[in-house]
């Protein structure tokens, strides 16, 4: 694929594990968000403990004493968990491992132990993601349904995490639904996978709206970012295709808006922007995050959709390295970004969060794999690369070491 009682306190990074460094307790009572309002100006980003984990173990790798010292404190920022997010191997016929091309609704299991380490100060941030016929127009991340099984998305997969989610009433979540779906229709409609795919999301996102849309809940949906749905004659189909599902699922209170920029490169204000040089760039104003979260999020207004948005800035501390604007696989040279924080300086962003894992691959550079996608192959995408989510150490530390701010 391609927050606490004061915002400055958010902008710090998350509290510790507090089974491991006594951070606060957890809520006492139930956690009722008001989605109305700017729910990250009360909470902070959990720094879950899987990412935190992950992390522990590339310092451990490190054996720069100042680089290590940078790179622990990586694991106090925030992130998101994605569901599922790592590989299942398994031997074929002939005995020969394979990697399947697909995550696993296995991978649910990583909730309740996130869950158990969120303190009531916190909000816990997870991305549902694992839609039939995933990412319909990129091999790297595609998942392990088929186009045609959307009654196990709802049964196997929507409804146990609907069931943990009421389970912990005394934990906030923030959901980001489902990344690169909704957009692809709108811009890939021509590719037969998406055409297949197309049912599948609309019920399925819609299903999952519906039945996540409790009050410890609040949910942004997908929506690409500004060199995607951003194109002048993208806004408007866009934001319209967001609203159908949304009116679809009966119009849940608990979605605030949208989410943008998910595991993506793009600036929040540069400007000229990144490709305002480009032939076709007067095809499209949106050059920037900040327009774009202005500009779609108006477009999703007229349509009858919320319209604030959480923007990703996770690997954006620098630009100008992709060769187009559709490069999104292990960019070369990127940095990670701003801290997660509420902010933000505009009204119509709610937060900036870190989305993707920074460390984790988009996408493996081996082009024999059967996920091989031809963007991790580009000249500006990092090599060597292992399957999508699974640890680059290589590049995490370029990441660390590119760092805006620095940590």
């Amino acid at each position: 694929m391609k927050v606490t009682t004061t915002v400055a306190v958010f902008a710090a990074g998350a509290l510790a594990a507090p089974n491991r460094r006594g951070a606060a307790a957890a809520c006492t009572s139930a956690v009722k968000l008001d989605a109305s309002t700017n729910v990250w100006k009360n909470y902070k980003l959990h720094a879950n403990t899987f990412y935190r984990s992950e992390v522990e173990k590339a310092v451990e790798a490190i054996t720069d004493s100042s680089l290590k010292a940078q790179a622990a404190k990586v694991a106090d920022v925030g992130s998101f968990l994605w569901i599922p997010v790592v590989r299942k191997f398994v031997s074929d016929t002939l005995t020969k491992m394979k990697t399947l091309a697909s995550d696993t609704i296995e991978n649910i299991a990583k909730v309740e132990p996130a869950i158990a380490d969120t303190p009531c100060s916190d909000i816990l941030g997870l991305v549902i993601y694992d839609l039939p016929g995933r990412d319909c127009a990129a091999k790297a991340s595609n998942g392990e349904l088929k186009y045609s099984e959307i009654s196990r998305y709802k049964s196997e997969y929507i409804d146990p995490i609907v069931a943990i989610l009421k389970k912990n009433p005394n934990t906030a979540f923030a959901l980001l639904i489902e990344p690169d779906s909704l957009p692809n229709l709108v811009t890939n409609a021509d590719l037969q996978t998406c055409k297949d795919s197309k049912s599948a999301y609309e019920e399925g996102v819609a299903y999952a709206l519906k039945n996540l849309n409790l009050p410890n809940v609040v949910m942004y949906v997908d929506a690409g970012h500004g060199g995607w749905l951003g194109w002048d004659a993208n806004l408007k189909p866009g934001a319209e295709e967001l609203a159908k599902v949304y009116k679809n699922a009966g119009s849940p209170k608990q979605v605030r808006g949208f989410a943008t920029n998910i595991a993506g490169w793009n600036a929040w204000d540069l400007s000229p922007g990144e490709f305002s040089k480009a032939s076709d760039a007067k095809y499209n104003s949106c050059q920037n995050e900040k327009i774009y979260v202005q500009k779609f999020g108006a477009a999703l207004k007229t349509a009858g959709h919320p319209s604030y948005a959480i923007v990703d800035t996770g690997r954006n501390a620098k630009t100008g390295m992709r060769k187009e604007w559709g490069d999104w696989c292990n960019v070369v040279d990127a940095g990670f970004g701003k801290r997660p924080t509420a902010d933000t300086g505009d009204s119509n962003a709610d937060a900036f969060v870190w989305g993707k894992p920074g460390g984790e691959s988009d996408g493996t550079s081996d082009s024999g794999a059967t996920r091989y996608d031809s963007f991790c192959g580009k000249d500006d995408a990092y090599k060597p690369s292992p399957e999508a989510g699974q640890w680059n150490q290589a590049y995490f530390e370029m990441l660390l070491k590119n760092a805006s701010p620095q940590f």
